[in-house]
């Protein structure tokens, strides 16, 4: 059988990019050489390249998403692993692109990336399936913010949010009424859109949901608990929190979130790997929201999950690719 060329597709527009490019080593450690020919390819704003055998850099042809090397050879990908945080393979952008030029692609399609990039959007969507999220206010930038009717709806303390952007970049738990002008200055500057949320007050947990081998299963319920005020970036990426996995709940309240996150993947039509936060306030899990490409480096919560529950990486991301395939 003739071996598939798999290019794992990593980088990113934002600052996530330096953890996609750790999810994307891993991803290239991990794909079976003896069923695939694994390259690396990074995007990044202002340069599309393809890494060659002596880690030399060579620009992609964006026509078509090839990479024409020194030795005359072409080289087209049967499947791309996008493992981008961020834009532009976190929104949409990419997948719509892969899409025009007939590129086949992991994860889920442009429609699914593009509104789970959209706190405000993900989360009306899921409510129409039972899915409960915390009461927010949703803002434009330039409309009028009136703190007082804020507080008066919301109350405090609460969130305030980018609706789009990824890593926690830009959120700010607001105490009182005088911290809302830098944290909205914070949330406008990833986003001309912002969500403020009640601040729910409960077990935050990060739920790996993916669909393997037909089924959509849960691979793990981790626990956070973080050192600061909430799971924030640096939480996430400098260690400031504990992740607990599988986390600490009872029977029933685990199945609850096993179950509803099941559904909230299945009602928006997702495929490949997802992360979903939630906080759980009397027994209830609150959805905050939804990551299509979240972070896959050694460090990150899903291998972690997929380690506990039995599933190798190599298997985990085999299974991606043979999904494409068929596509």
């Amino acid at each position: 059988m003739e071996k598939k060329n798999v290019a794992v597709v990593m980088g990113g527009y934002s600052d996530e990019y330096v953890v996609s490019l750790k999810s994307g080593q891993l991803i290239y450690d991990s794909l079976d050489r003896e069923k695939y020919n694994v390259y690396k390819v990074v995007i990044l704003k202002d340069d599309w390249y393809f890494l060659d055998d002596h880690g030399e850099k060579v620009p992609m042809n964006k026509a078509d998403f090839t990479v024409d090397l020194s030795s005359g050879y072409k080289v087209k990908f049967d499947v791309c692993f996008n493992i981008i945080h961020g834009k532009p393979g976190e929104n949409g952008e990419l997948q719509a692109y892969w899409d025009i030029i007939g590129q086949k692609y992991t994860g889920c399609n442009f429609y699914q990336s593009a509104l789970t990039f959209n706190k405000k959007d993900t989360l009306a969507v899921l409510s129409k399936y039972g899915i409960p999220s915390a009461k927010s206010i949703y803002l434009r930038k330039g409309e009028d913010i009136d703190a007082d009717c804020i507080v008066a709806e919301l109350g405090l303390p609460c969130f305030v949010k980018p609706n789009q952007s990824g890593s926690s970049l830009g959120i700010t738990k607001v105490k009182s009424a005088t911290e809302f002008q830098a944290a909205f200055e914070s949330a406008f500057a990833e986003d001309d859109e912002i969500l403020i949320e009640t601040a729910l007050n409960g077990m935050e947990v990060s739920v790996g949901v993916v669909d393997f081998e037909g089924e959509t299963i849960v691979l793990g319920i981790t626990e956070i608990v973080p050192k600061g005020e909430f799971f924030d970036y640096e939480a996430k990426y400098e260690g400031a929190s504990e992740e607990i996995t599988p986390a600490r709940l009872d029977a029933e309240t685990r199945n609850r979130v096993e179950e509803i996150a099941k559904r909230a993947y299945d009602s928006l039509g997702m495929s490949g790997f997802s992360r979903s936060e939630y906080i759980i306030m009397d027994g209830i899990p609150y959805m905050l929201e939804m990551n299509t490409n979240p972070g896959f480096s050694p460090a990150s919560i899903l291998p972690q999950q997929a380690n506990i529950y039995g599933i190798s990486i190599q298997d985990l991301c085999g299974n991606e690719v043979e999904k494409a395939l068929k596509k």
